[in-house]
């Protein structure tokens, strides 16, 4: 018996209610509703209110933004060299970059932290430096894969046309290389980004302390404040629906007219 394409898409339908759509109801439910279940705004002009909070987000986005700089410095290098390079093994070279991740993540973080402690002494010293340190080291791999897997699929020959049009390698790169790439890099930005403004662990191994907006959600639910908390993650979820849309759109945009000479 054959089954058709919507049977088979059954199941998935079904996790994503469950999983998906059933939790995120909840979570605009408590955002919306006070104590007594009454419908209330006071949860998101609280969030626009109080200062802690603005400068929770603020202080995340800086180490996000930071972080996700730093990272597309080290991987764009690093996957262009072994994208455009001879080398026989670079599938090898990117499984050595990959390997990390296999780790268990607070082995790896305490490994970073003991590293640190033995270069600086007290890690209280530069508590966003190290933060951003310790982004990027678990990071970086999702930024290096994306920029790498789409630099290996360029076709050679739009470049050898540049070259032919009177480009330079200088020009051919800014020109072809870099527009071409664009997706990539805007894949691997969304990785980074995205987690780094969240991803509260790295701090609280590091400095067992609360700075940005994951650990921020996690404190109001520990204190059994579904509401507040519920609001902070929903407006979180619309940061990053609108910077998912704004990368998706200029990916799209890369894809039709980044290549114009």
């Amino acid at each position: 018996m054959r089954l058709s394409r919507k049977t088979l898409g059954i199941p998935y339908a079904v996790f994503l209610l469950l999983f998906v759509a059933a939790p995120l109801l909840v979570l605009i439910y408590f955002a919306f509703t006070n104590g007594s279940g009454q419908f209330t705004l006071a949860n998101f002009t609280g969030f626009f209110t109080d200062p802690n909070t603005l400068g929770t987000l603020f202080y995340s986005l800086c180490i996000a933004f930071v972080t996700t700089l730093v990272c597309l410095l080290i991987a764009y290098p690093t996957a262009y060299i072994l994208a455009r390079s001879r080398f026989r093994r670079s599938g090898v070279l990117i499984m050595l970059f990959v390997l990390p991740m296999w780790i268990n993540f607070t082995l790896r973080i305490t490994a970073m932290k003991e590293i640190l402690t033995m270069i600086e002494g007290n890690l209280a010293y530069w508590p966003f430096l190290n933060s951003v340190i310790g982004m990027t080291y678990d990071f970086l791999p999702f930024m290096i894969l994306p920029i790498y897997n789409t630099i290996v699929r360029l076709d050679d020959s739009l470049i050898e046309a540049a070259k032919d049009l009177g480009a330079n390698d200088r020009s051919a790169f800014f020109r072809v290389t870099l527009p071409l790439s664009a997706p990539g890099i805007l894949s691997g930005i969304a990785m980074v980004f995205l987690p780094a403004m969240t991803n509260y662990v790295v701090l609280d191994m590091l400095y067992n302390s609360t700075y940005i907006m994951g650990s921020l959600i996690g404190s109001y639910f520990s204190a059994y404040n579904w509401h507040g908390g519920s609001m902070i993650a929903l407006i979180l979820l619309a940061i990053i629906c609108i910077f998912t849309l704004l990368t998706g759109g200029d990916e799209e945009d890369t894809r039709t007219g980044g290549t114009h000479l």
